[in-house]
């Protein structure tokens, strides 16, 4: 069978790249927050930060943003995953606004 064709998308050594990266974005907030190491604001503004950057960083590592034939699908993805990532982040922020309010 022929991979006439066919490109390779990723390799092993970009997906543990990235799989570590991600790992390390996740644990410094969680190290944030168990250790109560910022104020509130401060604390916010580090973890939508890290969301963010691993946002941007699964993007290139493992949806292959950059890869693909046309630009219009990586802007569609992207734009789509932008949609979801500020859903999930205002719903977050709201409903933490909320759970402060009735304690």
């Amino acid at each position: 069978m022929s991979t006439h064709g066919h490109e390779h998308t990723g390799s092993i050594k970009a997906y543990v790249t990235g799989f570590i990266l991600s790992i390390v974005l996740t644990i410094i907030p969680l190290v944030l927050v168990l250790n109560h190491m910022m104020a509130k604001t401060a604390l916010m503004v580090s973890i939508l930060i890290a969301a963010v950057l691993q946002f941007v960083l699964q993007l290139f590592f493992f949806m292959h943003i950059r890869d693909g034939e046309g630009p219009r699908y990586n802007v569609m993805a992207l734009v789509l995953g932008i949609i979801f990532v500020a859903t999930i982040v205002a719903g977050s922020v709201w409903i933490m606004s909320f759970n402060s309010q009735v304690q």
